[in-house]
């Protein structure tokens, strides 16, 4: 299953789409092309979470 950059910038609670890409193009969450748009995997997402929350992990 794939996500929209807005259902991507909700699940994130972030404000605004340019958050969602920027992330994109650092390499933290990958992405497919779909004509001109982008989708993100849900598995991709999860692992960027999942890392966020054992680097969070880690200063505690």
């Amino acid at each position: 299953m794939t996500l929209t950059v807005q259902e991507v910038m909700a699940e994130l609670r972030l404000g605004s789409r340019t958050s969602v890409y920027a992330l994109l193009r650092s390499g933290q969450l990958e992405s497919i092309r779909v004509g001109r748009s982008r989708r993100i995997p849900r598995r991709s997402l999860e692992a960027f979470i999942e890392s966020g929350l054992r680097a969070q992990g880690a200063d505690e």
